[in-house]
């Protein structure tokens, strides 16, 4: 990623990541803010600049580090070094957080935030995982700042616990050589050639993220595959066969001994339809009254019906290739 614009709160240069950026991208406009949540002049411009509002990045410290309980991969989400992405998705949950303005956000602040990690997983009477990937994608995010390396680095000297990120991205050579101990869950997050391409705009191809899985597994890694979101285009059923025929034939041997399976389904929403039309006039619509119904404020979801049976589908396709036990849920 090499950003046009970096917007930055001034305290960053009390931090070693924020010096060390600021020194990385010394050629670029860096323009002061008081608060990386509330930049005004990016939140009135128009849904049309969507894309040019992707290729800023957004650096300060982060305030908010609460924990929330979960109960699917991981104990608990952790708010973490990261926000946003430079991806366009059409679909993107963060954009029902962020609107428009689901740029990539760093937060240099991570000795603070890995200290608060290592103290509430040594508190604990139990082994926990926490997630800290869930409002970013943490590899897309190690291209810019180096912080996946570091992050194991100092939790794996934590006696007790796991860590957890998702990934659309293929990047994972940094983590390769690292002694993660076994404690580190890496998931990547599949999807139709077709859907990449079209949808998931930005994001690593299904052939380099296969190879990515490949390689975290043989690196010891614990990998799972999180087919998300399962989108229902009219051809939905044959085109997530053909995914799932991919999977069985090319990832390797130790992956599939190993392997679990997440699967989750779109939800959309009305703030995605109005970015989606301004900034990508030509793109699919995913909106489809037929299928979906309304599910909460501005947001759709496919109808009972429907969905019932591609839950039906996927879990049945899925066990055919890869056996029973392998999906942990669907949703």
């Amino acid at each position: 990623m090499r950003p046009t614009q970096i917007y930055y709160e001034p305290n960053i240069e009390q931090y070693t990541l924020g010096k060390e950026l600021k020194e990385k991208f010394s050629d670029i406009p860096w323009i002061p803010i008081e608060n990386h949540n509330n930049i005004e002049e990016l939140r009135s411009k128009e849904n049309s600049e969507f894309r040019n509002l992707k290729q800023l990045l957004i650096i300060g410290t982060r305030k908010t580090h609460k924990y929330v309980e979960n109960h699917k991969v991981s104990d608990y989400l952790v708010p973490y070094t990261s926000s946003g992405c430079t991806a366009m998705c059409l679909y993107c949950y963060l954009v029902c957080n962020y609107n428009k303005c689901s740029y990539l956000r760093l937060f240099v602040n991570r000795e603070q935030m890995m200290d608060r990690l290592i103290r509430y997983s040594t508190r604990s009477d139990r082994e926990l995982t926490f997630e800290i990937g869930s409002n970013s994608d943490l590899i897309l995010e190690n291209e810019v700042t180096g912080n996946l390396p570091w992050t194991i680095d100092n939790f794996t000297k934590c006696k007790k616990g796991s860590i957890t990120f998702p990934s659309k991205f293929s990047m994972v050579d940094p983590l390769l050589p690292l002694n993660h101990q076994g404690r580190v869950i890496f998931r990547m997050s599949v999807n139709p050639e077709e859907v990449i391409r079209n949808i998931e705009l930005g994001t690593s191809s299904l052939d380099k993220r296969i190879e990515a899985i490949n390689k975290m597994a043989e690196a010891g890694y614990k990998v799972g595959i999180l087919v998300a979101p399962v989108i229902m285009v009219d051809n939905w059923k044959a085109i997530y066969s053909q995914l799932f025929d991919r999977l069985e034939a090319e990832l390797s041997e130790k992956m599939k001994k190993q392997m679990f399976i997440e699967v989750i389904f779109m939800t959309y929403s009305f703030v995605h339809r109005k970015i989606n039309a301004e900034a990508f006039p030509e793109s699919i619509e995913l909106f489809d009254q037929e299928k979906m119904t309304g599910r909460g404020m501005g947001k759709y979801c496919y109808r009972n019906t429907l969905r019932s049976e591609g839950e039906i589908f996927i879990h049945d396709e899925l066990e055919r290739r890869f056996g029973p036990g392998r999906i942990l849920y669907i949703c």
